[in-house]
């Protein structure tokens, strides 16, 4: 919010420096992020009246102009605009002077001739013709006002105000006008406020006479309030109007315009004008858009509207969506000759989240989604009124029209001035808290405070402390230690996660984090089918771009990416991790599944998919979780047929793990082979062993068997020491595969397969029946697969 420091002594005279006068609000509560003095930029530029002029010798369309600065001997300066005439009043910037932009003017010739200076045109001084519309655009600024010459150009235009930028938070939408600031300076300086009441005279007639409102939805709607002008005049402001609507960051366009913007920054109260020829039968209903219902805005865009959004609306069509924009035909046009003024207050929430539909954010809707106050419609629809007649705008029908559905009732909050003592760690009396609240119009009386109905963020009794806090003075109240005690507590979710961390960088690799939005065509780059559920993302609503419009079902491609852009960059190998999620759309529900899954990528000259598993049976070892299973899969379409496993523990699911597919390879610009691997966290958790407890070394000696056998190739070896580990049952120790041979004497299509078995019992010593045994029990449940002893 820009505060104009004239403006804001219409209503509060601060004599104080600027300096300090920031200094004070921001301690006071409205935090101040800087000011700024308008024109600080311009300097050595005056008033200055042509005296004389005479062509260039030298040019067909520059003149030598004698120009009066106010100084002994006029001044000679050369310019090549065409619209300047003998005794015109004129910006003249000197030698030496300065103008927005870091230009600097300085003496020189011209073609020749000597000019000690520069006659200004209004872009030169920053400004426009919406600041002085009888200026021309392209041409010397031909002032028109009351000025002496050899005046300062900044004093003599009025572009010499000082404006405050505040920060307004959320919670304080009365702060966003100019009486809300006024009012927090007169109590911060305990200053007498001096609000202004307007007064309207009206032309006679009756407002229900040409206009009808009605309010179909009073819960959006709080209050409506409406009054017509006749005989509309639309022409420029006058000038002191248009400087407080400069200052404050607001463009003048035309008296009626600018009558609503002002009043929207005087009061805080956004306001609309609607052209009465447009309001078709004199109607307006504030009703619920209907479905697919359209509505071509002030900007030029057509808006689909849908129900839960509420317009404003004439017997046939809508006109404005409420408290965001007004539509194209409710302008004020040229021949507008009678209007509507609208004032109204409308539920916040149902402002923003139509706002953020549409897409669209306006100087209204930012004040309305805040929560403004209902009592403050009628005061603002009759300075707009009073402003009307001011001006000479047109002629103001009697009454006005108010629809109040709004709850009158004055909030009490508890005053306990005890308790704020101990809250705030002061110590005040009742009766001094009492005056500390008195300048922002909180009276207390029988324990309760009443607040101001523009105060909606006083609700309970910590709110007043903070009100006695703030006006008593921030830098006065005392530094306390902070009382209790606090202890984090690491769960055992966030545990296992930090040792996943932990166990990854200990086997060298390397975190990273992608985003979790991307393209949908991601899905195609990994091969996914059309039919896949993967393909059923979340959608954002408001996406940065195609490339990041949904969230990821799977993390595969994220690390795919990832990969290529390693290896694109010369990376001659890469072993990456990430912990991230994956979104899962549910049926009937709004959000998502979010799962955490781990990912680990690798390429390189050592890397191989028995790299990759190896890394995944480290990991789940550190992890104590059980020995998992690795179960070939061939239709998996990201990855190698043939060289793709799901990796399960007992009934559990815990992920999957292979080499990807030489086509996903392609299409991600990886030129060499790569293996992922995935893992469900939270499948990894529930398949936990229970911690792990110390044993004593063994007391008796280990007993070993090396067991050779003949098998069918494509049989995989962890079936073979799966059988093994379940025959030999709890006196084996240890199984380890040392030897894998194919080729003469091994038929074709076979393979010869070696362990390493250690043998042991904890109570006893095994007898070398009790080993041999336990190899015959092997044997016999491996010939269900057609395993045979090697001989």
């Amino acid at each position: 919010m820009n505060l104009s420091m004239r403006w804001l002594e219409e209503f509060v005279h601060v004599d104080t420096p600027i300096h300090d006068y920031c200094e004070a609000l921001t301690m006071s509560g409205s935090k101040v992020e800087g000011y700024t003095v308008e024109g600080d930029e311009i300097q050595n530029v005056v008033v200055g009246r042509v005296l004389s002029m005479e062509r260039h010798p030298n040019s067909d369309h520059m003149w030598i102009c004698q120009v009066d600065v106010g100084r002994e001997a006029p001044v000679q300066i050369v310019t090549g605009a065409q619209n300047v005439h003998v005794g015109d009043l004129v910006p003249a910037a000197l030698h030496k002077s300065h103008l927005p932009g870091g230009v600097v003017i300085t003496r020189g010739k011209l073609r020749g001739v000597e000019s000690n200076g520069m006659l200004c045109s209004l872009k030169e001084l920053g400004l426009t013709v919406h600041d002085f519309p009888y200026a021309i655009e392209d041409g010397i600024f031909i002032l028109q006002e009351a000025c002496a010459v050899g005046e300062d150009i900044r004093h003599a235009i009025g572009l010499d105000d000082t404006v405050v930028e505040f920060e307004i938070t959320s919670n304080r939408p009365d702060c966003l006008s100019v009486i809300g600031l006024a009012r927090e300076t007169a109590a911060t300086y305990r200053l007498p406020l001096r609000l202004h009441t307007p007064a309207v005279q009206g032309c006679g007639g009756s407002v229900h006479d040409l206009l009808r409102v009605r309010v179909e939805n009073p819960a959006l709607c709080m209050r409506y309030m409406a009054a017509v002008v006749r005989n509309i005049h639309v022409a420029p402001s006058p000038r002191w109007l248009r400087e407080r609507l400069r200052a404050c960051g607001v463009r003048p366009i035309n008296n009626i315009v600018d009558i609503t913007n002002y009043v929207m920054l005087e009061y805080g109260q956004p306001m609309h004008a609607f052209d009465l020829k447009y309001v078709k039968d004199g109607q307006i209903v504030v009703r619920n858009a209907v479905e697919g219902e359209t509505l071509t805005t002030l900007d030029g865009a057509v808006r689909t509207l849908s129900p839960e959004m509420l317009v404003i609306a004439d017997a046939e069509k809508p006109s404005a969506v409420a408290g965001v924009m007004g539509g194209e035909t409710s302008g004020i046009h040229e021949d507008t000759n009678t209007i509507v003024f609208e004032s109204a207050c409308f539920k916040g929430s149902s402002v923003r989240l139509t706002a953020k539909k549409l897409g669209m954010r306006t100087e209204s809707s930012g004040r309305f989604e805040k929560g403004l106050d209902p009592m403050n419609c009628e005061g603002a629809l009759l300075r707009a009124l009073e402003l009307v007649e001011l001006l000479g705008a047109g002629e103001v029908v009697s009454g006005v029209i108010d629809i109040d559905n709004a709850d009158h009732t004055p909030r009490r909050v508890p005053f306990d001035a005890d308790w704020m003592n101990r809250f705030l760690g002061i110590e005040l009396t009742a009766g001094e808290m009492i005056e500390l609240l008195r300048p922002l119009d909180i009276t207390v009386e029988n324990g309760l405070c009443t607040v101001p109905s523009y105060r909606a963020d006083l609700e309970q009794k910590a709110d007043i402390a903070e009100e006695v806090a703030r006006m008593y003075g921030y830098d006065k109240i005392p530094t306390t230690a902070l009382r209790g005690t606090a202890q984090a507590v690491v769960t055992p979710e966030q545990d296992f996660e930090r040792r996943i961390n932990t166990a990854m960088i200990a086997m060298g690799y390397d975190e990273i984090v992608t985003y979790s939005f991307m393209s949908p065509k991601m899905y195609d780059k990994i091969g996914l089918p059309a039919e896949s559920p993967l393909r059923r993302s979340v959608t954002i609503t408001n996406p940065l771009g195609e490339d990041t419009s949904i969230m990821r079902t799977t993390g595969l491609p994220s690390m795919l990416d990832t990969l290529a852009r390693n290896y694109n960059n010369r990376n001659p190998q890469a072993y990456l991790y990430e912990i991230s999620s994956e979104y899962l759309p549910r049926e009937g529900e709004d959000l998502p599944e979010e799962k955490a899954v781990l990912m680990i990528g690798c390429y390189g000259e050592e890397a191989d998919f028995f790299t990759l598993k190896g890394t995944v049976e480290s990991l789940l070892a550190r992890l104590n979780l059980p020995r998992a299973d690795y179960t070939a899969v061939s239709t998996h379409p990201s990855y190698h047929p043939g060289r793709f496993a799901v990796i399960t523990a007992g009934k559990a699911e815990l992920g999957s793990i292979g080499e990807i597919h030489p086509a996903v390879l392609e299409n991600f610009g990886l030129g060499c082979r790569a293996w992922v691997a995935r893992l469900d966290i939270a499948a990894l958790f529930a398949a936990r062993l229970p911690e792990g407890r110390y044993h004593a070394l063994p007391r008796f000696p280990a007993s070993t068997r090396d067991l050779a056998v003949i098998c069918d190739d494509a049989l995989p070896v962890a079936v073979i020491e799966k059988e093994i580990r379940t025959a030999v049952g709890g006196i084996l120790e240890q199984i380890r595969l040392f030897d894998v041979y194919r080729g003469v004497p091994v038929p074709a299509g076979k393979k010869s397969v070696a362990y390493s078995l250690v043998l042991r019992a904890a109570d006893r010593t095994l007898t070398v029946e009790e080993c041999d045994k336990a190899v015959e029990k092997a044997l016999k449940a491996l010939a269900g697969h057609g395993v045979t002893l090697r001989t």
